[in-house]
């Protein structure tokens, strides 16, 4: 019997096996020693060996726990209130730092709430870390349905036989080309506090009512307006690819449905959008790829501030890999990362199915 490897294969073989040295190279080998490395204490520069440290970096980063804190009474059993009238409670630092309590040491409020007499505090053993993780699902569950619905109405539009029209899509995807590091360095200006474009424009709509906003300098606005960016550079990417979803359902099914006498609403969900299920899967699984991925923005315009407020997950990983020589700790948040990311793309992949 003739060997499965015919001339034909070792010429396929030769032509990938670049392609497969380098994926293996800087993909599936830097991921098991990522692996490797979050189960030591390794750091860049360290005169202390590297030593195996099992799960600890594990728990170090997804600590996390709620505590309650009875409102502070008086010797006559009263609560006591603050100038404004609000119970006032003990210090967290009263659980974490308490012997009775060795489970909590070392744990940080993240944020809390109060019903009446109680307080619910959640404190976790990394903050910033959960900070981050918060961030960037959020940063997901907005960036995911917004560029894909934008991408898909620009799509819609540009999918006319009109004179011109190959000039709108190159504006739309104008951006896509240009460098992200140029386009967050552009969007840092236009955020300005001080002299920015969308200030001036907010204070010359508004006939000069409008006070100047910090955009970039608010934790309140921070996270926003780097969402509102993000958007706009690569909607024009995905609207390609909705583009070529169009472009592929049959022509005649619009005849079809017209003879019959369907509305614009009908002929879109019972004929376009079936056609783009392909491209919606795709679009979908790029667009959360890519906003799980968050970093240049964040390294360019905030720096992970204010008050942390715009950390991701990424920047985490390569501030404290490379900013804080921790490679373990780099190392850990990256294969959490990889987890997150694997387990939202099996998910996807069983919801968007062949039924």
């Amino acid at each position: 019997m003739r060997s499965s490897l015919t001339s034909s294969n070792r010429a396929g073989w030769a032509f990938a096996l670049p392609g497969i040295t380098l994926i293996f190279a800087f993909i599936i080998l830097p991921f098991f020693l990522a692996f490797g490395f979050s189960l030591t204490n390794q750091r860049l520069i360290s005169p202390n060996a590297t030593r195996y440290v099992g799960l600890e970096n594990y728990r170090d980063l997804l600590g996390l726990a709620v505590v309650t804190l009875d409102a502070k009474r008086d010797a006559g059993g009263a609560i006591e209130r603050d100038a404004e009238g609000r119970p006032e409670f003990p210090r967290v630092r009263s659980v974490t730092r308490n012997p009775d309590y060795p489970q909590y040491r070392g744990m940080r409020e993240w944020f809390r709430w109060t019903g009446g007499d109680k307080a619910h505090v959640v404190i976790a053993s990394d903050v910033v870390f959960m900070k981050a993780l918060f961030n960037t699902c959020l940063f997901v569950l907005i960036v995911a349905p917004l560029q894909a619905g934008f991408a898909l109405g620009l799509a819609l539009l540009i999918n006319q036989r009109l004179r011109g029209i190959t000039i709108f899509r190159a504006i739309y995807f104008m951006p896509v080309v240009v460098s992200i590091v140029v386009v967050s360095l552009l969007w840092r200006f236009i955020y300005d506090g001080h002299d920015g474009l969308l200030n001036n424009m907010l204070a010359a709509l508004s006939w000069g009512h409008f006070r100047p906003v910090d955009w970039l300098g608010n934790p309140d606005t921070a996270l926003g307006s780097i969402i509102a960016m993000s958007i706009w550079q690569a909607v024009g990417f995905h609207m390609v690819i909705w583009l070529a979803g169009l472009q592929t359902i049959s022509p005649t099914l619009y005849e079809a449905a017209a003879i019959e006498g369907a509305s614009k609403w009908q002929t879109f969900r019972y004929v376009t959008w079936p056609g783009l299920r392909h491209a919606a899967v795709l679009v979908l699984i790029v667009i959360t790829m890519q906003a799980f991925a968050l970093f240049t923005q964040i390294d360019v315009m905030t720096k992970g501030g204010p008050l942390d407020s715009t950390q991701s997950l990424v920047f985490q990983a390569v501030q404290r890999g490379y900013g804080l020589q921790d490679i373990a700790g780099g190392s850990t948040i990256s294969v959490i990362l990889f987890v997150i990311v694997l387990t939202i793309s099996l998910l996807q992949r069983w919801l968007t199915r062949e039924r």
